[in-house]
């Protein structure tokens, strides 16, 4: 099946060379590319294509007010975003915003064109370098809060699995460090998220660093 793509970046050489690129990939089609934030949130509602990529900063709007805009709309679409910047602020209100991933554009474009098709799948990802660092600001100089409710409902392994995922590892590393089978992470990760009512994989990663899980 054919994954539908819209792109919004401002800087037109990026744009016309990532719309290339997912033009070479039998199973990906752009099917828009916009230079603004408002053009994007008026083209993913008009066309609901599978997997909108948004430049964090563009003119009208910037991409974190037009993912939140068509996220708080009830548009399936899922939605990456893509930043020069390393900046956690950004990170932190694309995670609350309910988005699929945070990228850095210096990734490899064979890197981008995979977490188009991750999210796509309903999966979500994180940059593991912005991952660990964002961990370490939240937790740094904050006392604990209280261990939330929920989390009595998951099994010792599965708060394990919950503790990985935080961390940005993938199911390949998680598997490997917990000396289990690929498929039984899977598992443990579609249970972890309907006991505890989240969304994706970003949401659990939300919800570990606002309640203090992470082991400093």
């Amino acid at each position: 099946m054919t994954i539908r793509v819209l792109l919004a970046d401002d800087h037109e050489f990026f744009r016309s060379g990532f719309r290339a690129a997912l033009e070479t990939q039998p199973d990906l089609e752009c099917v828009a590319d916009v230079g603004d934030g408002r053009a994007a949130v008026q083209q993913v509602l008009g066309l609901v294509p599978d997997v909108a990529v948004l430049d964090v900063r563009m003119p009208v709007l910037d991409g974190l007010g037009a993912a939140e805009a068509v996220l708080g709309a009830g548009s399936p679409t899922r939605i990456l975003l893509l930043t020069t910047y390393d900046d956690d602020a950004y990170l932190y209100r694309a995670l609350q915003a309910g988005a699929s991933g945070f990228l850095l554009k210096s990734m490899p474009t064979e890197e981008l064109l995979g977490a188009i098709r991750i999210a796509a799948r309903g999966d979500a990802l994180i940059d593991p370098s912005v991952t660990q660092r964002l961990a370490a600001r939240l937790a740094a100089g904050l006392a604990p809060p209280p261990e939330p409710a929920d989390l009595q409902r998951l099994t010792v392994r599965e708060k394990e699995i919950l503790l990985e995922l935080a961390r940005g590892r993938s199911n390949a590393e998680i598997a490997a460090a917990l000396f289990v089978g690929e498929q039984t992470v899977k598992t443990h990760v579609s249970r972890v998220l309907a006991k505890l009512g989240l969304r994706d994989r970003v949401q659990a990663v939300v919800y570990v660093y606002e309640n203090g899980l992470l082991p400093r």
